[in-house]
């Protein structure tokens, strides 16, 4: 067949399902039919699965014209998926095409839910279309013979590959993709990515630094034009003095009013706590929902979640409350509406989340968007305006990931093993180690091989063997069991099972929240109110508890995420424009509290930089505006603080938020002092970055991590996970060992690496000292807090007192402060 009769089977068979097929999918076919690789950037719910499998099953058709007598199987293409959850659908969308055009291919699903029997079933006959995750891919290539197995494969395509960019997993996919050239050399790579705003970074670091595969690449951008309605829920009246964490339940009856209005709505929370108290609240607000509403995060049993997905698809649920784990492609039609609970922290992720309702094409995105506090709203208004000008952040990729190169190196290992020149001109040509010398090489191999200097008297990480041949491998199989069970760059604090005593499943807590719980005591998970029995073999055993006892409701540590840096520029233009007579909705809104910060202070403009100072009981507030999120802010704040102690002796204490920081202090602050000696200067940062933090204490808590991920210390036996404590002992014993006998050890070096760019954000610490060096700067004494200064003052008194006296004790500065 040639290229117009294959269009043909195409376009009829969109034509059989009600559709058109659109030029950015007829596009990617042409590419992928002209051996190209490439990039294609499309929103979510425009058909981005059918752009990729299509080519790939024409493609098919087109190189084995008798496929109906002769059908030669083995793996043929490779769908890769961050999500599990998401495996199941684009099974289904494959399969689909494959039984309308009646062909013989078949389709598998391997990931950490495939069973035992049916991976072994794949071992000795794989699927012609396989779908799997960044890990089981890994695992593949820790198999014998993994090359024969990948000989043939035609294609693989890396979807949601902005979720993948910028994290270790993405580091993992680069590292697979190097191998897959040299083995399978006609393998075409395609990536599919929603919303990012570097797109061509994204194409180069997914093909590879200045190679073969990136000069004969395309990068296809689907022009559609999504409608994305944005509505604020106003309060009748706004607080003058907002503070955080009220979750925003204050305006649960509006929440009710659009929940009745829509045939099903999503309700995003940013954290897995906030979704449970949501949950909660609504049902016993309005007990009539229940049976109609459920509950949707990560640490929920995976058969409720399936359960969940299902339902919505079948329109059986008219609310449900969930986190990030409904935001990629999981794909409902009949979602109507979404309320997104607490400003998103970036624009990415609320399209993303928009793009759930009406996930169709053509339909219009419709997205309400709750603050649960007044400031918020100034978040809302700037998302309005980065929708209309689509504005999106940049993911930043890792370079030099030593801990990642380790383990992919002990996975060839464990298979085939490999010979060091070969792979080491493939690992050159990724983007994260594009700048690898040989020396940094001649250390990785020595590492893998001996252990490192320091650890050469310990036969366990003496991992590798180099044979007659050259050839580096594995033959220990009980170190190759142990790397297998660890391979991975996902590493979160351990995880327990919570089980009623009578044996069902209902999800997993964190063993810091775990640890924490007495015998007896009730908390809120899954919806239901649970009383501990006892904790025993990492399970957490409950039974159902007397709904008169109070509850508290179950915390995970991710829980605070930070602006982006384009989501904080946004926010400024926003606040600035607070002075104008320009206001959108939000802003007039919030009025009433503008009228009173200025009243007491200023709202700054875009040539200002804010400080406040006031007494309360509590000591001397000195309160910083940069409106840069709260990682940067914690930089900040040590950085100055410190700076400060060295002119006079003074102690702090701090607290920060996403608009600004708090130091607070026993004894005044000379502000002119701090102004004299020019304390927001960028020289010296990282030098004083280092002295005010605890860098190293920080540095020590990141190497824990790259210390699994590099498999120097051991996580455990399935179901039998080493506890957290003896883990952080492990690697810190190792960090100390390193830090004193072996200062040029590359994993110890890059603990402090990632410390300062991706925990503390140093790059972006230091645009925004240039920036407030540029600006005026104007210190208000205030006689009281401000409005601007309160949302800070109260969370720090959040960590000290229960929620009922807070809100008592608010409720009476509030008073005290409108006099």
């Amino acid at each position: 067949m040639n290229r117009d009769e294959l269009y043909v089977l195409a376009e009829n068979w969109f034509k059989s399902q009600g559709w058109k097929s659109f030029p950015f999918q007829t596009q990617t076919w042409t590419a992928f039919l002209q051996g190209k690789n490439g990039l294609l950037n499309a929103p979510t719910g425009s058909g981005k699965t059918y752009a990729l499998w299509f080519p790939v099953v024409l493609d098919y058709i087109k190189k084995n014209p008798d496929y109906k007598t002769k059908h030669k199987a083995g793996l043929k293409a490779i769908w890769i998926t961050p999500l599990r959850a998401l495996s199941v659908e684009i099974k289904q969308a494959a399969e689909r095409i494959i039984t309308d055009l009646d062909l013989p291919l078949t389709v598998g699903i391997r990931s950490g839910d495939t069973s035992q029997s049916e991976r072994a079933k794949q071992k000795n006959k794989m699927p012609d279309l396989l779908i799997t995750t960044p890990e089981s891919l890994q695992l593949l290539l820790a198999s014998k013979q993994y090359e024969k197995t990948f000989a043939n494969c035609g294609a693989i395509v890396v979807d949601e590959w902005h979720e993948l960019m910028g994290t270790k997993r993405g580091v993992q996919m680069e590292l697979a993709l190097s191998r897959l050239k040299t083995i399978a050399p006609k393998m075409r790579i395609w990536g599919i990515s929603a919303t990012i705003g570097n797109l061509e970074l994204a194409q180069e670091v997914l093909l590879g630094h200045d190679t073969e595969a990136y000069k004969n690449s395309v990068l296809i951008k689907a022009h559609i034009n999504k409608k994305i309605k944005i509505e604020s829920i106003l309060p009748e009246k706004m607080e003058t003095y907002p503070w955080r964490g009220h979750m925003g339940l204050h305006l649960i009856d509006e929440v009710a009013k659009i929940i009745r209005k829509s045939k099903t709505t999503l309700i995003f929370t940013n954290v897995r706590s906030a979704c449970e108290i949501w949950f909660q609240a609504i049902l016993e607000r309005y007990p009539e929902f229940a049976g109609e509403m459920a509950m949707h995060h990560g640490s929920i049993s995976r058969e409720t979640r399936l359960w969940v997905e299902d339902a919505i698809r079948n329109e059986e649920l008219k609310v449900v409350v969930c986190t990030s784990s409904l935001d990629l492609g999981v794909d409902f039609a009949p979602v109507e509406t979404i309320i997104q609970v607490g400003g998103p922290k970036g624009v990415a992720r609320f399209l993303q989340r928009a793009g759930r309702s009406g996930h169709q094409p053509g339909k219009e995105s419709v997205i309400y968007f709750l603050a649960t506090h007044a400031m918020e709203l100034i978040e809302a208004s700037a998302l309005k305006k980065a929708v209309a000008k689509t504005v999106v952040e940049d993911r930043m990729p890792y370079l030099n990931s030593w801990d990642v190169l380790v383990q992919y190196l002990n996975t060839l290992a464990v298979s085939d093993g490999f010979f060091p020149d070969e792979i080491y001109e493939e690992v050159k040509t990724t983007f994260c180690y594009q700048n690898i010398t040989k020396e940094n090489w001649n250390w990785i191999l020595n590492f893998i091989t001996n252990g490192s200097q320091s650890l050469q008297a310990y036969d366990e990480f003496k991992k590798v063997e180099i044979e007659e041949d050259g050839r580096y491998k594995i033959n220990s199989r009980f170190i190759a069991m142990h790397h297998r069970m660890q391979m991975g760059t996902i590493v979160g604090d351990a995880v327990l099972n919570v089980k009623f005593l009578s044996g069902g499943f209902i999800g997993t807590v964190e063993e810091w929240f775990a640890s924490k719980l007495q015998r007896g005591d009730v908390f809120t998970f899954a919806g239901r109110r649970l009383e501990l029995f006892q904790i025993k073999n990492m399970q957490v055993l409950v039974r159902k508890a007397d709904p008169k006892k109070t509850a508290r409701v179950v915390s995970w540590m991710g829980g605070r995420m930070t602006l982006s840096a384009q989501m904080s520029e946004l926010l400024r233009e926003e606040l600035y424009a607070a002075n104008t007579e320009n206001l959108t909705p939000e802003l007039k809104a919030l009025k009433p509290i503008f009228n009173r910060q200025r009243k007491e202070s200023i709202v700054p403009n875009n040539d200002e930089f804010l400080i406040e100072t006031f007494k309360t009981r509590e000591g001397f507030h000195a309160i910083f505006y940069p409106f840069e999120g709260r990682y940067v802010h914690e930089a900040m704040a040590s950085l100055i603080s410190y700076r400060i102690s060295l002119l006079s002796p003074i102690t702090f204490s701090l607290a920060y938020n996403d608009y600004g920081f708090e130091l607070l202090s026993d004894q005044e602050i000379d502000m002119q002092s701090v102004f004299d000696n020019n304390l927001f200067t960028t020289e010296y940062v990282h030098h004083d970055l280092q002295k005010s933090l605890n860098a190293t204490e920080m540095a020590r808590r990141k190497f824990r991590d790259i210390a699994v991920i590099a498999g120097l210390v051991f996580t455990g036996m399935p179901g039998k996970p080493v506890k957290t404590k003896h883990l952080q002992s492990g690697s810190q014993l190792l960090f100390e060992v390193f830090r004193d006998y072996e200062p040029d050890n590359l994993l110890l070096q890059q603990a402090y690496i990632e410390t300062f760019e991706h925990q503390l954000e140093e790059g972006r610490l230091i645009q925004a000292m240039e920036r407030i060096n540029n600006q005026n700067i104007v210190w208000k004494q205030c006689k009281k807090p401000t409005p601007f200064s309160f949302p800070i003052i109260t969370d720090r008194l959040r960590e000290k007192i229960s929620s009922e006296t807070l809100q008592e004790r608010i409720k009476k500065m509030t008073a005290s402060y409108m006099k």
